[in-house]
Formats: structure tokens, sequence, C-alpha cells
């Protein structure tokens, strides 16, 4: 896990508590400075998950968008990439 900037800082993120939040080193690297991604439905440009104020629905290995910016972040950020889906069965089976 790495410490994440829900704003990056290239996109004047703080680095505050409320702008701070846990996230794996994939999802980290794959956002980048990314705050906005197109949802893969409507193909409108949206704002990306910010997870201090929204929830996820997942079935213990893959993350399931269920609105515009949960889809949109789960494809940005390459959520359910196949190494990550194996990483989070991994974890899932020792209970985590």
């Amino acid at each position: 896990m790495v410490i994440d900037r829900i704003l990056p800082e290239a996109a004047g993120g703080l680095t505050t508590e409320d702008n701070l939040w846990l996230a794996c080193h994939a999802c980290n690297e794959f956002k980048g400075a990314q705050t906005l991604a197109r949802d893969p439905v409507t193909g409108r440009l949206v704002r990306l998950f910010n997870p201090c104020k929204q929830r996820w629905s997942e079935d213990r290995t893959h993350i399931i968008g269920l609105t515009s910016c949960g889809r949109a972040t789960v494809v940005a950020l390459q959520m359910n990439h196949k190494e990550i889906v194996c990483a989070r069965q991994q974890w899932a089976n020792v209970g985590w």
C-alpha cells in the first residue's frame, strides 16, 4: 500500500489528511496525475472515484463500477487487470 493524493499534487492537490488515502501500488501508478477518465458505457469524461466520499461494490476479486464515475475509474486504474485480480484472490484466500 502507498499513500495516494485523491487530487494529485500535479493538479493542485495538497498533502492534507482530507486529500490522502491508501491505495495499492498498481492503482497509484495507473492513476498518476489523472483526475478524469471516460466512462466505457457512455463515453462521457467524468471525475475519478473519490474513496473518501463514495463506496465500491465488489465480488471479493473484481471491482464493479456501478456508476459512470466507478466504471471510468475501474478502466483508468486497470483495477481488474488479471495480475491484480489474482492478488485479490490470494488476499481473500488468507482472509484479508
